[in-house]
């Protein structure tokens, strides 16, 4: 080749670096020249040569990105220009001989192109991390740069594709991002093995980096395997990656390819996730999506989601698409109502309800904006008490032969569901005018009255009805009349024949009439003798007795004819005395802490709630358990009194009840701390002023000494801890968060107990156990955080966990629980940096340096111990405090360390702990020298000129310590291997802001210019 067409080449590298030109004509200006030559070979290894200057930079500089750019241009511009549109019509001449073509650029590519691509597939196992990146973009360019129909080699592909998969596993994550992206376009996603397909997976489930999964989201074909990968990625710990997933199933999978459980399941994520802006994609993306595939019908989106089983799901739902709905189209979404605003009964179904109650709450949420807005979707409250009273009197009560019929318990379930929804909408409606809020309370009343009214709809009513009574006295009375109506309904009974009272009145009839013919033919007697003085008593006497046997006559006519009397008979049977718990329990959540127990109360708990709590019906007693624990928050002296009862029920009874019973405990033990147990307390006269946590923390301590449980409150700490050890994950749930409760308020103060939640959050028993993983998780951070007292807590839990780990057997779940990762969370949470409100004393002595004197007079005991290189790790990562005592201490210690430790890591970790303790008495006793000293003017420009003071200088009253978030410094090795675009930058120092000038002239100063490599190579 000539010295011009070397100039060509060079020109065309040179011009390329600045983006204001145009690649086009660079492209085909050396296009013409390459076709003009006969001799390609040079050309080729011309181009390459200056090629290498762009790929050994790694950075990600302007000017060889253009390169890069105009290299995949220039490449792919010897292909075939696309087929053009169906409407053109061609010659039957002109489409043999690009047939011809083609079929000729399928069986050879272009010797340039295939030149390029066998250069790059050479050079992607190189040693620089800057080549193999740059190999993998440019793969990645010339592959993306091709038509859509082209076509290469299969063994060309099939290179490609083994160089991709080796890629794609690089230690460096901007060479995987690359690797990844190129190999897009050779996915196969009909083939079940395709390497890529099973290659991008495995990125997805194990690359530690986020960009990186980022990439093989933004690229992988969506196929049956691949989709349960990417709705995995919804819930990545990073929330970008979280933002793209979404985006990604909102563009490119269909809402009928997605599950009725998948659908609820990235709704419900994605509308509660912790991100804004991936809260922000499903509203503005996700849905939308759908919407569009569905034509805009909301209910028909509510037919592809579980609204009976997810709601609440439901509702969120539909309040995201109705806040990016205008007036009009909210009201344009009320065509179900008829001219009185109510949807017709026949036309009711889950579906069209729950969208009428959530439009009802989203235009009741605007406030006064939305009054007038929300008159024409809902009716007067007396209109709607009658629509909703007519629906509810039809919903039909099963009997148990019906219930097994699955059709008409489907139906009797839809139309409960369905009577939910229209009790909840009482809610918005106007209820300030008198006749229609009576009106709607004489229904809810009468509904809570009906026997033939479901289990599942007392509470909601009851809710209902006590929103619209204000008055605590009045909600009392208005719910123990309709309870006493309910257990005692007044029925009309008529009394049966008693036989024995029958014939005993037939025998006295018989007996006086006798006495009467005895007497007139007495009287008969006398008359005819003219005994006239003793047949005028035989007359009297007969006189009395027909009146006695008119009286019998009456007595038997009356019990012959039995009549109907109204009497009140008390119900015992399971479903009642449910319904009237249930009543009870919603009332006595609604009331005041402050309303005092009255009488009322008094009487529906000796009448109706203890006697429930012996009843062999389970919901029955657990209702009952639930009224009593609520009923004694009102009342400490009822708390005395059943709290015994409370801990028999939690030891004793089935599962569900003893979780009942034992919220109500750790309820107690809140709101009235552990002195409601003592019988003592009640009667000491300390101030009030004083503690009230001091007889927790006693009874803790007497717990961890290992004293016999012999007070009440060491009993209940005993049967909590023993609860955390149940293999009922629900109690061992509860018991877990009720003791986090307990210790964030004060309640209890253990480190004992702190280390048993410890060993707990990370014992793999528990990783299926979802909430009790997230409640721990939170409680810890925001305990340790509070205050000082906290985190000695958790510095005094330290040891007693590192040695439960430590000496777990084989066999023991803890055995696999990696305890690094535990120090170094207890670490944290034990910074004085982290604390929400950190001191101003700075002399003040931190947390971690008592637990620095702990962890050496540990490893002092057992030099030679195995855990003594983790507490010799762990001192590395303290943040120790000025204090000069402190210091001169633990220097102590450690030297004596430093003489008995032989472990070669140790001694290290060691020594340099010694000499940071050294550095720092020597730079705080520079600075308190220079303190004394005259500012020097000249200082600055003296520290430049001497390396070693500059440096001396920078670390000037600087503690040597790390901070609570970086911990150790990773070595470089580690930073290399995380290192991607957005990634580990470090924080920039906030310097004064530069002018627009400064910031120009100092850009173009750090822009990289290939030219001078160029030339250099040129002169050599």
């Amino acid at each position: 080749m000539t010295a011009d067409n070397e100039m060509d080449i060079k020109e065309a590298f040179q011009r390329a670096q600045k983006g204001h030109n145009n690649k086009a004509k660079l492209v085909a200006s050396l296009n013409s020249r390459y076709n003009k030559l006969e001799d390609k070979t040079i050309f080729h290894e011309e181009f390459v040569h200056y090629l290498k200057y762009a790929m050994i930079v790694y950075k990600r500089e302007p000017t060889v990105e253009n390169v890069m750019e105009f290299v995949a241009r220039f490449s792919t511009s010897f292909q075939s220009p696309p087929k053009t549109e169906e409407g053109e019509e061609r010659p039957e001449d002109e489409e043999e001989e690009e047939e011809e073509e083609e079929e000729e650029d399928a069986e050879d590519d272009h010797p340039f192109l295939s030149f390029l691509f066998n250069f790059l597939l050479e050079s992607h196992k190189a040693s620089s991390h800057a080549v193999r990146f740059r190999v993998c973009q440019l793969i990645n360019k010339l592959l993306g740069s091709m038509a859509e129909n082209a076509q290469i080699d299969d063994d060309l592909f099939d290179r490609i594709h083994q160089a991709m998969l080796v890629r794609v596993t690089d230690k460096f994550p901007n060479v995987r991002i690359q690797a990844a992206l190129a190999m897009t376009r050779l996915q196969q996603p009909k083939d079940p093995e395709c390497p890529t397909i099973n290659a991008y997976m495995l990125i997805l489930e194990n690359d530690t980096n986020a960009e990186v999964r980022r990439a093989v989201l933004s690229c992988i074909a969506m196929s049956p395997r691949t989709l349960p990968k990417v709705l995995k990625r919804t819930r990545d710990i990073k929330e970008n990656v979280r933002k793209l997933a979404y985006q990604v199933l909102a563009e490119k999978v269909h809402i009928k390819a997605l599950t009725i459980a998948q659908r609820v399941g990235l709704l419900q994520q994605g509308l509660h996730d912790t991100s804004e802006t991936v809260r922000e994609v499903v509203c503005s993306r996700l849905l939308p999506a759908w919407m569009l595939r569905l034509d805009g019908n909301v209910t028909e989106l509510l037919h592809r989601l579980d609204v009976e089983n997810c709601a609440q799901t439901a509702l969120d739902t539909l309040q995201a698409i109705f806040r990016g709905m205008s007036t009009e189209e909210l009201l344009q979404s009320r065509a179900q109502l008829d001219n009185r605003k109510l949807v017709p009964v026949d036309s009711l179904s889950c579906e069209n309800v729950l969208h009428w109650r959530a439009l009802c709450e989203f235009i009741k949420a605007k406030g006064d904006d939305g009054d007038e807005l929300l008159d024409q979707v809902l009716p007067d409250a007396a209109t709607y008490g009658d629509y909703l009273y007519g629906y509810l009197k039809a919903v039909p009560l099963l009997s148990e032969e019906q219930r097994a019929d699955f059709n008409q318990l489907e139906l009797v379930m839809t139309k409960e569901f369905i009577s939910q929804q229209l009790i909840r909408l009482i809610g918005c409606l106007d209820t300030n005018e008198e006749g229609g809020r009576k009106r709607v309370l004489a229904v809810l009343q009468e509904m809570l009255a009906l026997p033939q009214t479901p289990s599942s709809l007392v509470s909601l009513l009851t809710e209902k009805l006590l929103t619209l009574i204000p008055d605590d006295h009045r909600r009392i009375q208005t719910v123990a009349e309709i309870i006493s109506d309910v257990r005692e309904p007044i029925t009309e009974a008529s009394q049966p024949l008693d036989e024995n009272t029958s014939r005993r009145q037939q025998v006295q009839l018989a007996e006086v009439k006798v006495r009467i013919l005895e007497a007139k033919q007495t009287l008969e007697d006398c008359i005819a003798a003219q005994d006239f003085s003793r047949a005028a008593e035989l007359k009297d006497s007969i006189t009395e007795l027909e009146n006695r046997r008119n009286q019998i006559l009456q007595e038997t006519a009356e019990s012959s004819q039995p009549a109907d009397k109204e009497i009140r008979a008390e119900k015992n049977d399971p479903e009642t005395l449910l319904r009237c718990l249930i009543m009870c329990a919603e009332l006595l959540k609604q009331m005041s802490i402050k309303t005092r127990i009255g009488p009322t109360i008094s009487a529906l708990m000796s009448s109706l709630v203890l006697p429930s709590i012996a009843n062999a019906h389970p919901a029955v007693r657990n209702m009952a358990v639930v009224c009593l624990g609520t009923c004694t928050l009102h009342s400490k002296e009822l708390s005395k009194t059943h709290m015994v009862l409370l801990l028999q029920i939690a030891q004793l009874d089935e599962v569900k009840i003893r979780i009942s019973a034992l919220r109500a405990i750790i309820d107690l033990l809140l709101l009235f701390g552990f002195q409601l147990l003592s019988e003592t307390a009640a009667t000491q006269t300390a101030p009030q002023s004083q503690s009230p946590d001091r007889h927790e923390e006693e009874a803790a301590a007497a717990e961890e000494k290992g004293d016999a449980p012999e007070d009440t409150a060491q009993s209940i700490l005993v049967m909590l801890s023993d609860f955390l050890d149940s293999e009922v994950s629900d109690l061992r749930t509860e018991t877990a968060e009720g003791l986090a409760k307990l210790m964030y308020t004060g309640r209890i103060s253990s480190a004992k107990m702190l280390s048993r939640l410890v060993l707990l959050w990370y014992n793999p028993v528990t990783e299926d156990d979802t909430r009790l993983r997230h409640c721990l998780g939170v409680f810890f951070q925001l305990y340790a955080r509070e205050s000082r007292v906290h985190q000695e807590v958790v510095e005094e839990g330290f040891l007693p966990t590192v040695r439960t780990l430590m000496n777990a057997p084989a066999t023991s779940p803890l055995a696999e629980v990696d305890i690094n990762n535990v120090v170094e969370i207890l670490v944290d949470l034990t910074r004085t940096s982290a604390l929400f409100k950190p001191s101003t004393n700075t002399e003040e002595v931190c947390v971690h340096d008592y637990l620095a004197v702990r962890l050496c007079g540990e490893m002092l005991k057992d030099p030679s111990a195995p855990e003594v290189r983790l507490y010799a790790k762990t001192l590395s990562n303290l943040e120790l405090s000025r204090d000069e005592t402190v210091r001169k201490d633990l220097q102590t210690l450690l030297q004596q360390l430093v003489q008995v430790v032989k472990d070669r890591v140790c001694l290290r970790a060691l020594e340099k702990m010694v000499h940071q303790l050294v550095d720092a008495r020597e730079q705080a006793e520079l600075l308190s020298a220079s303190a004394l000293q005259p500012l020097d003017v000249n200082a600055d420009e003296a520290s430049t000129d001497d390396p070693s003071k500059s440096a001396k200088r920078a670390k000037r009253g600087q503690r040597k310590v790390y901070s609570a978030k970086a911990g150790r410094r990773p070595s470089r090795r580690a930073e290399s291997s995380e290192e991607s675009d957005g990634e580990n930058v470090p924080e920039s120092v906030p310097v004064v802001r530069p002018s627009r000038r400064a910031k120009t002239a100092a850009l173009e100063k750090t822009k990289l210019d290939l030219n001078t490599l160029i030339n250099q190579a040129n002169v050599s």
